[in-house]
């Protein structure tokens, strides 16, 4: 399973750069780049029948990811996670055909350990010594996880008020934690000062290219879980919005590789009312999001009050007919409750912000009753038990 990747596009100017040198931003503009591949070769040589026999991680994708090297394809089971009908919200909805795709069952309990796998291993085969990155709990814990197992030393830094459970998660894996008075755009200029001082590589989201290649393949495995067709609806969480950006994506790939067709899911972005920089600018329509002042939700994962890949989310949901919209915390915890009691799901509270926004829609008649509806449990509600009283 050799890689196909080909080199690097800024998202923005769309200049090429090697995909063999260890790289952040576009040098140029400043913005994210993206990883492409020799898409003519792989459509000779990557079919979708041949994943019958493959492992049940997303290195089944290894083809279209951009590990070259399979001793660096690091893994701790990451991938291939469940779709569940959600039969008893649905019925009370009035929606025959609910799901959710629950990235719980990943490792260190999100969807992060797909991009973190990506970018640690990238980065560690590209010859970096050290890795760092902000977070509001789950990517760091999964930052740390990965590069313990592949062997390079690990710095986080988190917001001061970040859940307990996190903080031993990250220690208990190797990292050194700092602790940050301030918001998660406060932590990151600690990452790019240690930059500076070359210290470490930044694996902040988007700053760097691989990540949004493993949460892209939260994409290509709807494809399989529906057996080569894509949902109508896809309602997602959206802090950095790497998971957006990701399947958009891959669903172009995947048409270039002759997977799928040209239809494509509505995308809707759902934030905190309290930190909803993207459902402004969508509201607006901006191609930029300005930063949100004093951001505030129960859902940490939400609050990014400034997105380096935000043009790419405001793209995805536009070009798909989707939405952005953003759902009070009280509604957050009443979801929250509603899944758990419902389904038997104990989930993060960015998760249950999508069936808050599911509520949205379908109320307004932007969802129908027979549409074909994903929603992204990004995590587990196991790191925020504070929230449950």
């Amino acid at each position: 399973m050799n890689s196909f990747l080909a080199h690097l596009e800024c998202g923005w100017c769309q200049k090429t750069y090697s995909a063999d040198r260890l790289m952040n931003l576009c040098p140029d503009c400043g913005k994210p780049l993206l990883a492409r591949y020799d898409i003519d070769r792989a459509r000779l040589a990557f079919h979708r029948a041949a994943l019958a026999d493959r492992p049940a991680n997303l290195w089944r994708y290894a083809e279209m990811l951009p590990v070259r090297n399979p001793d660096l394809r690091v893994s701790l089971g990451e991938g291939y996670t469940p779709l569940m009908r959600l039969k008893r919200i649905g019925a009370a909805l009035g929606l025959s055909q609910l799901y959710a795709k629950d990235e719980s069952f990943n490792p260190t309990g999100s969807f992060k350990a797909r991009g973190l796998v990506m970018a640690v291993s990238r980065a560690a085969e590209l010859g970096a010594k050290a890795v760092a990155i902000p977070t509001a709990g789950n990517a760091g814990s999964a930052m740390a996880a990965y590069a313990a197992k592949i062997g390079l030393p690990a710095y986080i830094f988190a917001p001061q008020d970040v859940p307990k459970p996190f903080v031993a998660e990250m220690k208990a894996l190797g990292a050194e934690v700092t602790l940050v008075n301030g918001l998660i755009t406060d932590c990151a200029r600690h990452v790019r000062q240690g930059v500076d001082e070359g210290r470490w590589f930044d694996v902040s989201t988007l700053k760097e290219p691989y990540r949004v290649e493993g949460k892209k393949t939260m994409g290509y495995e709807l494809v399989e879980h529906f057996d080569g067709k894509l949902p109508d609806v896809i309602i997602y969480p959206t802090g950095g919005g790497t998971g957006i950006i990701g399947m958009w994506k891959a669903f172009d790939e995947m048409e270039q590789l002759g997977w799928i067709g040209p239809e494509r899911p509505r995308m809707v972005s759902v934030q905190s009312s309290g930190c909803a920089p993207i459902v402004r600018a969508f509201e607006q329509g901006a191609e930029n999001a300005e930063p949100w002042q004093n951001a505030s939700t129960i859902a940490d994962g939400l609050r990014v009050p400034a997105a380096v890949g935000d043009f790419l989310i405001l793209r995805a949901v536009r070009e798909s007919g989707g939405t952005a919209l953003a759902v009070d915390d009280d509604d957050i915890l009443r979801s929250l409750h509603e899944i758990g009691t419902q389904e038997g799901v104990f989930t993060a509270p960015e998760a249950a912000a999508t069936l808050s926004g599911l509520k949205k829609l379908f109320n307004t008649g932007q969802v129908q009753p027979d549409d074909r509806v994903v929603l992204f449990f990004t995590g587990t509600g196991l790191k925020y038990t504070h929230l449950i009283h």
